[in-house]
């Protein structure tokens, strides 16, 4: 009897895994591979990524944990359309088993290599892993997908049953594989970054220690902390669901046995986005709501580099995007704020700020990132109304308040008392040069007025209130 062949992508775990369950349910021998996907890795900017080297090592602890159980991993470097095809053939399979992806680039790309399998008589199996309900699972009852969140989370909580949140799991053998384990970042042509000195641990470990960590302490305080970023109040789990060290079904179980009604929503949030993007690939790269196309953003370089560089004047604002770039993550909450004042303060493209997220966020998703700059630009489904705009000043009066975060991540202010620390270009001149923080000169003066920002977002969305 032939073989079969599992094709990880991103679902790097052997547990609770829904393509290598049915695999070895199947009764053939199961091999495992990953393809380091040179169509993916030649377009990221930089040869020194983090979210390359969280994969490696990643994929070290899972092919680890193969061979524990009488398997391995098979690792290559090159288009997976070429790849898995050419590895098929040369294993003998009878099929590939895959977790479904729903980025249409990825969908493409599945398509072509189902062709090629198809071609040489090799089946191409697809499963639901990296969500609770995908496809028709959740639909109006017109029969559509949901646009707005709401609704599809009141349907969702309905639809769920203890079977969609159990695990994946079937017995079964492993062919076994002689291979010559992981790469080197340098064998893939990338560099070391500091993964380590950030305290980011990779892998089903890494996953599991902040799970335990979160569900021990912090879920269930989640909804009063999950706002302050000065605060350990969140999960940090996003990169870890990014990559698949962990399933999603555990944590959905987890969130309902813990009663974190807050923390699910932000689960269902997830499954919500891979949906828009599954149903709606126009998204990816124009706006959901087709006559939010039509603004006219401004041309500002300058205010885009301030504000990729913590430059803007605003501290919490800086203090984010500062954050960013020191490692790769930033509090959702902080998402939602410069977001805002990227489109709706400085006047610029949503997209400016989506690639710019996509290229710093070790978590970067395609479709949660593009849902929340939407949402920011309110181009989005069930997104902010246009005239609902953040002063990024009260935001950090209500989220930081005794500019804890600000601190941090601005240094320069440290000195600052708190009654300024939100808005620092309102002390006077003489306590500014006595603390030895004299705006303009230590700290950027602010690079907009907001009121004044506020009334030409308005007016600059105005074609769309015409439109509707």
């Amino acid at each position: 009897m032939k073989p079969v062949l599992v094709w990880f992508r991103r679902d790097l775990r052997d547990i609770d895994h829904a393509a290598l369950a049915a695999a070895l349910a199947s009764g053939r021998a199961v091999h495992c591979a990953f393809v380091f996907d040179s169509e993916i890795l030649d377009a990221l900017p930089s040869r020194r990524d983090r979210r390359v080297e969280f994969i490696r090592e990643s994929l070290v602890e899972l092919d680890a944990a193969l061979r524990a159980r009488g398997g391995g991993l098979i690792v290559r470097h090159g288009r997976a359309r070429d790849e898995i095809p050419a590895l098929a053939g040369e294993l003998g399979v009878a099929a590939v088993y895959a977790n479904r992806d729903y980025e249409p680039a990825a969908k493409a790309r599945d398509a072509a290599v189902a062709g090629e399998l198809a071609a040489a008589g090799i089946d191409f199996q697809t499963f639901k892993d990296q969500v609770v309900f995908d496809g028709d699972a959740v639909l109006t009852q017109a029969g559509k997908p949901y646009t707005v969140f709401t609704p599809y989370r009141n349907a969702w909580r309905k639809r769920l049953t203890e079977a969609d949140a159990a695990p994946c799991s079937a017995d079964g053998r492993f062919a076994g594989e002689a291979g010559c384990g992981v790469p080197t970042l340098a064998g893939i042509g990338f560099e070391p970054t500091d993964l380590g000195e950030l305290g980011i641990r990779p892998g089903m470990s890494g996953a599991r220690a902040l799970w335990d960590e979160f569900r021990a302490g912090r879920i269930g305080r989640y909804a009063a902390l999950r706002d302050f970023p000065a605060v350990r109040g969140v999960s940090y789990l996003s990169v870890h669901l990014r990559f698949g060290t962990i399933p999603i079904r555990e944590l959905v179980r987890g969130a309902l046995s813990a009663g974190a009604d807050t923390w699910l929503d932000e689960l269902i949030w997830r499954d919500f986005y891979f949906m828009i993007l599954d149903r709606f690939p126009h998204a990816v790269d124009r706006a959901f709501k087709p006559e939010y196309d039509a603004i006219a953003w401004d041309d500002w370089p300058e205010g885009y580099a301030a504000w990729r560089e913590g430059r803007t004047g605003y501290p919490l604002v800086d203090a984010a995007m500062r954050q960013l770039a020191h490692s790769g993550w930033m509090h959702n909450r902080l998402r939602m704020v410069v977001a805002s004042f990227l489109c709706k303060d400085l006047g610029l493209d949503w997209r400016l700020g989506e690639r710019h997220f996509a290229e710093q966020l070790n978590d970067f998703d395609l479709s949660a990132n593009n849902g929340g700059w939407q949402w920011a630009a309110s181009s989005g489904c069930d997104a902010q109304p246009y005239f609902r705009i953040f002063n990024p000043v009260s935001q950090s009066e209500k989220f930081d308040p005794d500019g804890r975060f600000i601190r941090r991540y601005v240094p320069e202010l440290a000195k600052v008392p708190d009654k300024y620390i939100h808005a620092p270009w309102t002390m006077g001149r003489i306590e500014q040069e006595a603390i030895g923080v004299v705006i303009g000169r230590d700290y950027p003066a602010p690079l907009v007025d907001h009121a004044a920002a506020r009334e030409r977002t308005l007016a600059r969305y105005a074609v769309v209130k015409k439109a509707g």
